[in-house]
């Protein structure tokens, strides 16, 4: 008799799947994403409507909601930051008593073993809501921009981050952010750079969230066509070229195929984005009674993990240390 095939042995039971799992999750996988905001007062938690279960917190709940995060366990976090008053330059992305330079402070005086992540971009802290520093007929400057990047990712640094991440995608910016970490005196301070940053639909309840939507076009120039794969290869290669020490993804998971490929040719860790669209979208099906959530948020994680991410940047880092 024909002897076929029997891979339902190995799926038997619960603790025969286990044994031979493939992909697991653990918490040193996971970075959860914060927005810190001066806009309100110290005890502030507002809720971000297109985002459920997501918040803008002052200061004081900004440490209280990390402290009950870090008794589950939590090891990471990346925070964004929203100012009182935003300018054409982001001035407030680069001062020393900026919004996230003080969340930094406060949370590392408080949780010493946390690792803390910092966005480096303008596009919160500009007035026109663009990623750099605009001409006069509205074109985002490229160089002009990479000094005020520079300036925060160092003030980050000054004020105890842990890992710097710029998200703006301009040519040369984690060498003009290198260089001047180097040249401070922080030369172990690693930049994980947003190497492979689509210009997604993916991003909109994001810009509810971080109070970051341009006032005018959109940001194609400088984000990447979600059309192109061969362009990412050129991205994370100039990255590491100039120093990169973490490559990302962003989004994850409708770019699973790009997070395979930035890994099989790149040996950095790498790290993948699970952006607002994609978690607004299952929190939205599951309110209606169409999926499981806690099912479907697994999956979806395991797949990015699955593609080749080391790290994910996830808004369910909170609900996923409760299953782990």
């Amino acid at each position: 008799m024909f002897d076929f095939h029997r891979g339902r042995r190995l799926r038997r039971t619960p603790a025969m799947r286990d044994l031979v799992r493939e992909t697991a999750l653990s918490r040193n996988d996971l970075i959860m994403p914060y927005f810190v905001a001066e806009t309100g007062p110290a005890d502030m938690v507002k809720p971000i409507g297109a985002m459920p279960g997501q918040n803008q917190l002052g200061m004081k709940a900004l440490v209280e909601r990390v402290a009950k995060a870090v008794d589950k366990g939590l090891q990471s976090v990346i925070l964004f930051g929203i100012p009182n008053v935003k300018d054409p330059v982001g001035s407030q992305g680069y001062a020393e008593d900026g919004v996230v330079q003080r969340a930094v402070r406060e949370l590392k005086a408080k949780f010493p073993k946390l690792v803390v992540v910092t966005d480096v971009c303008l596009c919160e802290y500009t007035s026109h809501g663009h990623c750099g520093v605009l001409d006069g007929e509205g074109r985002v400057l490229n160089d002009p921009t990479l000094e005020l990047l520079a300036r925060t990712a160092l003030s980050h640094a000054q004020a105890g981050a842990d890992i710097v991440a710029p998200s703006d995608m301009m040519d040369g910016r984690v060498a003009a952010i290198r260089a001047v970490l180097d040249g401070n005196g922080y030369e172990e301070i690693p930049v994980m750079s947003y190497a492979v940053k689509y210009a997604s639909a993916f991003y909109g309840p994001f810009r509810e969230a971080a109070e970051s939507a341009p006032k005018s076009g959109d940001r194609k120039s400088y984000q990447m066509d979600p059309a192109n794969w061969r362009e990412a290869l050129r991205e994370a290669a100039a990255d590491v070229a100039e120093g990169a020490d973490f490559l990302m993804v962003k989004p994850a998971g409708p770019y699973l195929d790009i997070i395979r490929l930035v890994r099989d040719n790149f040996d950095l860790p790498l790290a993948a984005y699970q952006v607002s669209g994609e978690y607004s979208m299952i929190k939205a099906a599951a309110q209606l009674g169409w999926i499981d959530e806690k099912a479907v948020m697994l999956e979806s994680l395991l797949s990015i993990k699955r593609a080749g991410a080391d790290l994910i940047l996830t808004y369910f880092t909170e609900d996923m240390l409760d299953r782990l």
